[in-house]
């Protein structure tokens, strides 16, 4: 390195370490708040060796340093939004907030710092070129790394202020566990038909959102299982709202309706909206005591569910599904719960349970998801595209529609007269 070099990186440094610092204990933090030991100490190994190389190289080289800080910064961008800026919004400023919105603020003097040093020396129309192609560039890789954590880390949800009771539905607090230790927690209706239900709600919400729909099937007889999903309402264990833990918890609700002696074993469903139908899709598939299943908003939790996307964008699909993997690689590192495979596979696998997969008529790519889904098992997938409504509207938008199809499919599968 030059003299003047030297001289700039030496008065260069404070702020390099005032980025840096914050950021190493901040996001060390975050990553050892929950999992196992081992899993702890790894994540926070990662983000000491990550902003440790950073400070090696720029003792070194400055550009090659401004570009690890760069990815560093926007990985840390990514922890600061999907964690701390998200835990304050959700109300819970202390401390994952206030400590994520500390690593915003680092991670993003990191990366104004990197970006700085990578243009440094540079005639002018280089600078000019680097900042165009690198403002976009981080962009993208916080499209790529944000989902991820977002779908891992999320903010505690409580039960709603409804009641099963308020509808003239009799429901008990019941409690049970995963395989896996965890506690899970849900209402039951008792089946006075002897077939019966696992309801699940989606992603950042609870049993109490799925209240009407349960209305609904207790009215004709089924029993209903309104679970929360891990880690959202009463259940233990850490959420996740691509729903990959799903499939198992679903399972364990299905034991406890098989244990129940007004459940006869050879009548269980599945209804799920959004993530939780994308769940009781998956869940069929590993457990043959599910005959039926109602999946409404389901798209896809993998990039392998987005494989429609090439027929119906061309080359701009292409990129999004490239764009997908790389989300759900991200995703697998920062969950220990298992990348579960596409919804059509799980369908293939689920013979010979029938799905009913309801579509929103204004969301356009749910009615293209079903389809692609329905492909893998024609003569077992139905699908209901309800016009006008909304991501899992479709009780909201056409009550006497979602009722008669919901009922007639269910007694057609599970035996049970409808009405």
């Amino acid at each position: 390195m030059s003299r003047h070099a030297i001289s700039a990186a030496c008065r260069s440094a404070p702020l390099w370490w005032s980025a840096a610092v914050p950021l190493t204990v901040g996001a060390g933090l975050l990553v050892a708040a929950d999992g196992s030991p081992s899993w702890r100490f790894i994540r926070v190994m990662l983000v000491v060796v990550a902003v440790g190389s950073v400070l090696a190289l720029r003792a070194t080289d400055g550009r090659w340093a401004g570009g690890a800080a760069m990815v560093v910064g926007v990985v840390g961008l990514a922890m600061g939004l999907g964690i701390g800026l998200r835990f304050a919004l959700a109300g819970e400023v202390w401390w994952r907030g206030a400590v994520g919105i500390a690593v915003l603020l680092a991670a993003l003097v990191l990366t104004v710092i990197g970006l700085r040093s990578v243009v440094a020396g540079l005639p002018r129309w280089q600078r000019v070129a680097v900042r165009f192609v690198a403002v976009p560039g981080v962009l993208v890789v916080l499209s790529i790394v944000l989902p991820g954590v977002l779908a891992t880390n999320v903010p505690p949800t409580t039960l709603g202020a409804k009641r099963l009771a308020e509808f003239g539905v009799v429901a008990r607090d019941v409690e049970y566990l995963a395989d896996d230790g965890t506690h899970l927690s849900a209402w039951y209706v008792a089946s006075h038909n002897g077939a019966a239900v696992v309801l699940r709600h989606g992603a950042g919400s609870t049993r109490t959102s799925v209240i009407a729909q349960a209305v609904v099937l207790a009215r004709h007889g089924y029993g209903v299982l309104l679970t929360d999903a891990r880690g959202h309402g009463r259940s233990g264990g850490r959420a996740m709202d691509f729903g990959w833990n799903g499939d198992a918890d679903i399972t364990a609700s299905v034991s406890f309706l098989a244990d129940q002696p007004d459940v006869e074993l050879n009548r269980i469903g599945v209804v799920g909206l959004s993530m939780g139908g994308e769940e009781a899709i998956g869940a069929a598939a590993a457990d043959d005591r599910i005959s039926a299943v109602v999946a409404e908003g389901a798209t896809g939790r993998v990039a392998a569910d987005k494989a429609w996307l090439n027929e119906a964008y061309g080359w701009r699909g292409r990129v999004q599904q490239g764009v997908e993997w790389l989300q759900s690689a991200v995703t697998d590192v920062l969950t220990e719960a298992r990348r579960p495979g596409s919804l059509a596979a799980s369908v293939r696998a689920a013979a010979p349970c029938r799905f009913l997969l309801i579509a929103a008529g204004e969301v356009a790519d749910e009615p293209r998801a079903a389809d692609h889904i329905s492909e893998a098992a024609p003569d077992r997938v139905s699908v209901w595209v309800v016009p006008g409504a909304g991501h899992t509207e479709g009780l909201a938008t056409d009550p006497s529609g979602w009722e008669s199809r919901v009922i007639a499919f269910l007694a057609s599968t599970l035996g049970a007269a409808a009405g």
